[in-house]
């Protein structure tokens, strides 16, 4: 073998890793650029904590990739070992056998993604065929496994992955995307099945699948990315690294306790995120951006959390205790901020604003164009217009009816790559009236000016700002209100008064002000806003 023949997918131009369409939003290729960003934290990790060495020029380190799909990660991998290991090993085909035979492994998530990642690993479909650059193998699957697997069906969900049968239990001619990896209640075991009984992984890495359909109402689906990283770390390797939606760091469905097990855990040591849409993988709409996070079992202490925005840093790496509040704060630069705001130990507008559903009604609840022919009629305030209905339809909170109320859309947010307004403006609904899911009701007052007070509040940029802490998705739900003080009503809160009440720098009000425009000069919404685009 020669060099020039050794990996010859890396050395065109394009990297044909680069050209290939994704198989969705849900199953993601990683760009070779990123995945080499990925490497290059792990390698700065290993020698931080080897004395300077070298982690290519090591022969003894095993690497897992638990959801290949292009086999990008394996490939740079292989590529980086070829090199750092030259001079140990100067024989390239005894070098690269043993890369591929003994330090690099991979379970791809489809038949289709291993053979590409065969094809991008091997240069081969087939580990042991003829064009392949490994000499070592007696199978064509090599180090990269695949075999179908079946999920467990019980009350029409899968017992693992909470995938919805009816979605997916389809037939053996289609993929059934129960990823062998997260489909066993003994990852240890299910490893050893397929690797060996002596197989320990020093370094797991990967790009998961992020989600499932589960059988809910519309395209309602479940993330499963969190499974993935949950087995990584039952296997105790020496470092995990993975990129994952961030959208965990603060909501989304079934993460809770994901995300307090990874706040707290002190062996994670670095977290590069990405909250712009489309800046970590171009032309794929992950809401509310992606990151990736480093985990050093030998680790304990304060993570290292860095923003990349527009290819740049937003500042300098900052390390610290990701469990100081119940959600993970983004930004560096907010922190100091929430710590005044939370230093006065103020009661939060979570306790004040309603759930989903204030008055009982769903969003496709539709009242009547006009109050004609009803012997009680009352407002409705629904999706994308206002109708009537009799005041016996609400059966929750009847008595807000007639309470002066201030209503917030539930999803507020649009398909622009950076989200700058958080929530939608208020709109005051008088007494006599209701509304369906569409919105939340904030606040409920028997004072108009109380009412005008509040709105005019929750249009301030300090307001959108702790919203925007806690807000990873378009959703609005009550829990995003729960930064924000819920202050006296009986005076007008301007940003100035906020500032100046909380301490703020100029350099902290500057950040605010870089982050959150300012609505228009309409002070509240009259006609009711299109509700916002869906997940």
């Amino acid at each position: 073998m020669t060099e020039q023949a050794s990996f010859s997918l890396r050395g065109r131009n394009p990297d044909v890793l680069t050209c290939i369409a994704n198989l969705s939003n849900d199953e993601v290729f990683t760009p070779p650029e990123f995945a080499n960003r990925m490497l290059d934290t792990l390698a700065e990790a290993w020698a931080s904590s080897h004395d300077g060495a070298n982690l290519w020029a090591d022969k003894t380190v095993r690497f897992l990739d638990p959801c290949t799909k292009s086999g990008v990660f394996l490939r740079e991998i292989a590529s980086h070992l070829v090199k750092g290991l030259a001079d140990e090993m100067p024989d390239l085909q005894a070098r690269v056998d043993h890369i591929l035979t003994r330090q690099v492994f991979g379970i791809g998530i489809t038949h289709l993604t291993s053979l590409l990642a065969r094809r991008s690993v091997y240069c081969s479909k087939q580990a042991n065929g003829a064009h392949s650059v490994a000499k070592g193998f007696d199978s064509e699957a090599g180090n990269i496994w695949f075999e179908r697997v079946e999920h467990v069906w019980v009350n029409g969900k899968c017992t693992f992955c909470g995938a919805s049968q009816s979605a997916l239990d389809r037939g053996e001619e289609l993929e059934t995307h129960a990823y062998a990896f997260i489909h066993t209640n003994d990852i240890k075991a299910r490893v050893s099945e397929l690797f060996g009984d002596d197989m320990q992984f020093d370094v797991i890495i990967g790009n998961p699948p992020y989600q499932l359909a589960d059988g809910g109402y519309g395209t309602s689906a479940a993330p499963i990315y969190q499974l993935f990283v949950e087995q990584a770390l039952e296997l105790e390797p020496r470092y995990a690294v993975f990129v994952t939606p961030s959208r965990w760091m603060a909501g989304g469905k079934g993460l809770d306790k994901y995300r307090q097990r990874m706040l707290s855990d002190k062996r994670m040591r670095q977290i590069v995120d990405y909250p712009k849409l489309y800046e970590g993988f171009p032309g794929v709409k992950i809401r509310g951006g992606i990151s990736y996070f480093l985990w050093d079992r030998d680790y304990q202490g304060p993570c290292t959390v860095q923003t990349i925005w527009d290819g740049q840093p937003t500042g300098p790496a900052v390390a610290r205790y990701l469990d100081s509040y119940d959600i993970l704060i983004r930004r560096n630069e907010a922190v100091p901020i929430l710590e005044k705001v939370r230093a006065k130990e103020e009661p939060t507008l979570d306790a004040r604003v309603s759930s989903r559903k204030p008055f009982g009604l769903a969003t496709n609840f539709k009242g009547k164009p006009t109050k004609a022919g009803l012997k009680k009629p009352i407002q409705l305030f629904e999706n994308q217009r206002t109708g009537w209905i009799e005041r016996t339809t609400i059966a929750v909170n009847s008595a807000w009816i007639d309470e002066w109320k201030v209503l917030m859309t539930a999803v507020q947010g649009t398909s622009a790559a950076v989200e700058t307004k958080f929530l939608s403006k208020p709109i005051i609904a008088e007494p006599g009236t209701a509304c369906t899911e569409t919105y939340l009701v904030a606040g409920h007052f028997d004072d108009e000016t109380e009412a005008i007070n509040y709105a005019k509040y929750l249009r301030t940029r300090f307001v959108r700002f702790l919203v925007s802490l806690r807000k990873a998705t378009q959703h609005a739900t009550r829990d995003v209100y729960a930064f924000v003080p819920d202050l006296p009503l009986n005076q007008e809160w301007t940003d100035a008064k906020l500032y100046k009440r909380y301490g703020l720098t100029k350099d902290e009000i500057a950040f605010i002000e870089s982050q959150v425009a300012e609505h228009d000069s309409e002070l509240f919404d009259e006609a009711v806003p299109d509700e916002a685009e869906n997940e």
